[in-house]
C-alpha cells in the first residue's frame, strides 16, 4: 500500500513570532538591568523594585506595541483592498493584465494566460483576492491578530522577565543574586535560542548559543556600565 506523503509546515508562526520577540526582550532586559544594578547597590529589595517595575513597563510598551502592529496591518489591508475593488472597476483592462504579467513570469503562454484570465475576471471577489495576495503580496490578517499579538508578546515579556529576577527574591546580597541569575537566565536563554532554532527550521544548537551570547553581552555591558558609573 503506497504511503501518503504528509507535507508538515510551520502554521502559527505568527504566534511563535510573538512569543520570540517577548520572551527574548524578556530575558534579556531584566537580567541586563538587574545585573546593572547589582554593580550600583547593596540591596536586593531595590533590584527587585526596578526589575518588577521594569517588567510592567515592559509588558505593557510591548503589548501595545504588538497591538499596534496588529492594527496597522489589518488597516493596511482594508486600504489596499477598497484600492484593489475601485481599480478593477475603473480600470478592468489594466487589472487583467496584471494577472497576465504575473502567469507570465510563471512561464504560462499567451493562451494560457487568456483562459485563467477569462475565468478568473468571473468572480469579482476572487479576481481581488488573487491580486491582494499575488500583486501585492498581502495575506487576510486575522480579525484578532492584534489583541491576541499584544496578550502574547506582554505575556511572554512577563514569564521572561521574571526567570531572571527570581534569584533576588532567595538570596540576600546582590551579588550572590547576580551570580544565580546569570547561571539561570544563561541556562534559560540556551534552551529557549534552541527551541526556537527548532521550531522555525534554523540549527538549533547555533541558535542557542547565538541568543545566549546576546544576552550575556547586554547583561555584562550593564554591568560594566554600572560599575564604571558608581
Amino acid at each position: 500500500m503506497e504511503k501518503l506523503h504528509t507535507e508538515q509546515h510551520l502554521k502559527s508562526s505568527a504566534f511563535i513570532s510573538d512569543i520570540v520577540i517577548g520572551m527574548s526582550d524578556g530575558l534579556t532586559v531584566p537580567f541586563a538591568l538587574a545585573a546593572g544594578l547589582s554593580a550600583a547597590v547593596s540591596s536586593n529589595k531595590v533590584i527587585i523594585t526596578a526589575g518588577i517595575a521594569e517588567i510592567i513597563a515592559g509588558c505593557i510598551a510591548m503589548g501595545l506595541g504588538g497591538y499596534l502592529a496588529g492594527k496597522t496591518e489589518q488597516e493596511h489591508y482594508e486600504s489596499e483592498l477598497k484600492r484593489e475593488y475601485l481599480e478593477i472597476e475603473t480600470m478592468p483592462d489594466k487589472e487583467r493584465d496584471e494577472v497576465k504579467e504575473i502567469f507570465s513570469a510563471y512561464g504560462l503562454d499567451q493562451q494560457a494566460q487568456d483562459l485563467i484570465v477569462s475565468q478568473l475576471s468571473k468572480n469579482k471577489d476572487h479576481w481581488v483576492e488573487f491580486m491582494m495576495k499575488f500583486e501585492l503580496g498581502l495575506e487576510k490578517p486575522d480579525i484578532n491578530r492584534a489583541r491576541n499579538s499584544a496578550l502574547t508578546i506582554g505575556l511572554s515579556y512577563c514569564v521572561g522577565g521574571m526567570l531572571p529576577l527570581s534569584a533576588y527574591f532567595f538570596t540576600s546580597r546582590p551579588v550572590d543574586g547576580l551570580t544565580v541569575s546569570a547561571i539561570l537566565t544563561t541556562i534559560c536563554l540556551f534552551i529557549f535560542g534552541f527551541f526556537k532554532s527548532k521550531v522555525t527550521g534554523q540549527p538549533p544548537i547555533k541558535g542557542a548559543f547565538k541568543v545566549t551570547i546576546i544576552g550575556v553581552i547586554a547583561a555584562c555591558a550593564a554591568f560594566l556600565i554600572a560599575r564604571l558609573v558608581s
